[in-house]
């Protein structure tokens, strides 16, 4: 079996909002249908955004409603990452910790994801 192309659906209950979010992250287009809008990438489908007009944001880490998969997305730059993602509507979940290599954010469905870098490594340390 070959696969194509892999994608990631989030459910949401405003397509618009939750697709435009993603395309702007990932610098793609929105191809919308009715019920379904997948955000290209350079010709690529890479996420999928489905009508769930009942759509219940996960409480990250521990609420009622759990998170059930996020992306973890690395950067080279993480304040301008971050200032392009709140820019879009992501919302900080939990700051990064202090010496920390990730962020955690919610896009605008209320979908965790991390913002993550390389931390620099120590003079004598070995590349993992």
């Amino acid at each position: 079996m070959r696969i194509k192309h892999q994608v990631v659906a989030f459910d949401a209950a405003d397509l618009a909002a939750e697709s435009r979010f993603w395309a702007g992250v990932l610098g793609g287009e929105v191809d919308e249908d009715s019920d379904w809008h997948m955000v290209m990438v350079d010709g690529a489908p890479r996420i999928g955004v489905q009508l769930a007009p009942d759509h219940v944001p996960p409480e990250w880490p521990d609420g009622p409603t759990k998170q059930q998969i996020h992306l973890d997305l690395w950067v080279e730059d993480f304040a301008e990452a971050h200032e392009h993602v709140t820019a879009l509507g992501a919302t900080v979940l939990k700051p990064a910790a202090p010496g920390g290599d990730f962020q955690v954010y919610a896009d605008p469905a209320g979908h965790p994801f991390c913002l993550c870098w390389q931390l620099p490594r120590q003079p004598g340390t070995q590349p993992d």
